[in-house]
């Protein structure tokens, strides 16, 4: 065999294991930004046209911005109130879903901000933080926060507020972000979900 050929089998080799080597980086990196963001990825590919790398780079970009946040802790009287604050707004929503969904969006932006997230004035820097370190538990804040602002069914808006009361909880009670696929009942639920169907549902019912 020549040394031009051997040269040339070089340089393939070279090259092929550099295409293998960026190809499984990118498939890693893919897994690991679904396994962290869950729905969230598949909301981001979809609001980029399924363009997959599009997707990565926006996900990627919220890590390196808010990855390193720490929440803050909550005062045990701060944390009282904002539970209190919460039931009340749920009895609210018989007589009129609209105003209490919009006090739930208010409250969550509030609770938010306190918990060291950016602050409720700006609601899209808030929400994506929030993205990255509760993932599977903004659908609901960012569905509320729509219905509040668009024309929404009262059932819609009742879901949007049950999805929502996920990362209330989540923020209210400390749960550590990386436990949201596995939340814990905060005190402010009280085993029911906002309902049309009347004021005194069952507790414990569920939703």
């Amino acid at each position: 065999m020549s040394m031009f050929a051997i040269v040339v089998i070089a340089v393939v080799v070279v090259i092929v294991a550099a295409v293998l080597f960026i190809g499984f980086g990118r498939r890693g990196g893919e897994r690991g930004l679904k396994r962290r963001f869950g729905p969230e990825y598949g909301r981001t590919l979809a609001h980029h046209n399924g363009n997959a790398k599009a997707a990565e780079q926006e996900l990627g970009e919220r890590v390196r911005q808010y990855g390193s946040l720490k929440e803050q802790r909550l005062p045990p009287e701060a944390r009282e109130q904002y539970v209190a604050q919460w039931a009340q707004i749920q009895e609210q929503f018989v007589e009129s879903p609209y105003k209490a969904v919009a006090e739930a969006d208010a409250l969550l932006a509030r609770l938010a901000e306190d918990r060291g997230f950016p602050g409720r004035k700006q609601f899209d820097e808030q929400l994506t933080a929030l993205s990255v370190h509760h993932a599977d538990q903004v659908l609901g804040y960012r569905d509320m926060h729509t219905a509040v602002r668009g024309q929404s069914s009262t059932e819609e808006m009742r879901e949007a507020m049950v999805e929502a009361r996920g990362l209330f909880s989540a923020l209210a009670t400390e749960q550590a972000a990386d436990s949201g696929r596995h939340r814990t009942q905060s005190p402010g639920d009280h085993g029911q979900a906002p309902t049309t169907h009347g004021r005194h549902q069952a507790k414990g019912s569920g939703t």
